[in-house]
Order: C-alpha cells, then structure tokens, then sequence
C-alpha cells in the first residue's frame, strides 16, 4: 500500500516502536496521531517530532477508547491506518501469592483486550474509506512461549489468531489486515530483562520498523523482521529448540529472583 498522504493513529507511540514508527511515518508524508497514558511523555515526543499529534488515552480502559475514538475522527476524518501497538511486557512468578487477581491480568487488559476495542470502536469509521490498514504488532513470543513472561506470551498469541481471522473476516472490504511479529528489540519494554537475556541479539528497532514500512509497501500481511523469521520456521520444523532455551533462562531467573 501507499504510505504516503494517509492519516495514521498509532496506540503507544512515545517510545519504541510506536516513537519509530510515528518518525518515519512523518518522514513520509502522512498526518500521524499518536496516543499514550502519561501526557508528559506525550508533550516531550510532540517536542521531539513537532508534527505529530497527540491524544491521552489508555487502551486498557473501554470508557477511554470510545472517548478517543469521538475525538480521534472528528478532528482527523480521513484517517485511514490504525496500528495497535501499546504493549506491556512483565516478568512473573505464577507462584507468587502476592499477585493479586486484577494484577494478574493486566497484560491481557492491555495487549490483548486493547487492539480487539480499537478494532471494533473504529471499524465501521475506517470500512468507509477506500485505502485502510490495521495493523497489529505480535511478538515472536506468539510463537514460541517463553516461560518467564507467561501473560504476555499468552496476549500476543492471542492477538496473532485474532488478527489472521480478522483479516479473512474483512477480505471483501477496502481494509487490509497486517501483522507485525517483532523479535526481542532495544526498547523500553526489554529494559527489565536485562540480565535474563543477551542484550546482543536484540534488535536494533529502527531497523525492525524498516522492515515493517518495507512490508506494508509491498502488503506483505505477515511480516517478520531479524530473528521472528527464524522463530517462525523454527516454531514449525523444531519447536522444542528455542522452548529449551527459553525454559533454561526461565528457571535460571526465577531461581535468582528467590535466592
């Protein structure tokens, strides 16, 4: 698709992907809407990217979604994109009593519950259009598990089936359906495990949101940028491969964590 001339919401967009993919959709040409639930970090990314433009809003909370919604097309009715992107990412011991039930679940509130709202409070807006996209960001934790992360792994395989009937269900519409499947990156979100995991292999996410604009260029509707490529023809012909590797690193954690 054309990436160019669009006007694009993208949930969590003050920092990693979300921050990547609002400068380089600036770059090239579109209005760009971002959102998040600290408005001072929203104001320090409208300083940093002077044309961007910014709602409070948390995908957690339904209430919020509708609200944004209202605002979001009336001052921005041509938008056309929506890329669910705000994610959380929490280690956790399912042994821990202290965990409450509400704490529990907050990944799936999130990542999960958030892009399945946004879809549905801005569908019937975005089928009017022409030329629209939703695209959601996955994690190569939606195809192999990885123990120490058990709600968010859980979240983002959710999401990636969600998304593959989403986009049979919306076939006969203008609306095209894309996934991003992202592998471990430089982020914020990976700040917290460093330490568990090597820093090394992470991947630079400017690169990774590269890859992710060269795939919607070319609609290629699963996109795979670094090693998500390899998860996912390994998660096919050898899935205990990276499972043991992932299970080591789990247990290796936890056990610090309790020492």
């Amino acid at each position: 698709m054309e990436l160019n001339k669009n006007t694009i919401l993208i949930t969590g967009g003050t920092s990693g992907f979300g921050y990547e993919f609002a400068n380089r959709l600036l770059a090239l040409g579109n209005t760009v809407i971002i959102t998040g639930r600290d408005q001072a970090k929203l104001d320090l990314t409208k300083k940093k990217l002077p044309g961007v433009y910014t709602f409070q809003s948390d995908v957690s909370d339904p209430e919020a979604i509708e609200k944004l919604f209202e605002r979001a097309t009336a001052q921005f009715p041509q938008l056309n994109i929506l890329i669910n992107n705000a994610g959380e990412m929490r280690k956790i011991d399912l042994q821990d009593e202290s965990i409450d039930l509400d704490n529990i679940v907050r990944e799936i509130n999130i990542n999960l519950s958030g892009p399945i709202r946004m879809v549905q409070a801005f569908l019937p807006h975005l089928k009017t259009k022409s030329n629209a996209a939703i695209l959601n960001v996955t994690s190569g934790l939606a195809l192999i598990p990885f123990p120490l992360t058990p709600i968010y792994g859980a979240t983002k395989a959710g999401l990636r089936f969600y998304t593959k009937s989403l986009r049979v269900q919306l076939k006969n519409t203008g609306i095209r359906v894309f996934e991003l499947v992202a592998p471990g990156s430089s982020t914020p979100l990976h700040d917290k495990f460093s330490g568990d995991v090597d820093d090394s292999r992470l991947m630079d996410p400017v690169k990774l949101i590269d890859v992710a604009i060269k795939g919607l260029q070319s609609d290629k509707f699963e996109i795979y940028p670094g090693l998500a490529k390899v998860m996912n023809i390994v998660s096919r012909i050898a899935p205990s491969v990276i499972f043991n590797q992932l299970k080591k690193i789990t247990e290796k954690s936890l056990a610090k964590t309790k020492a």
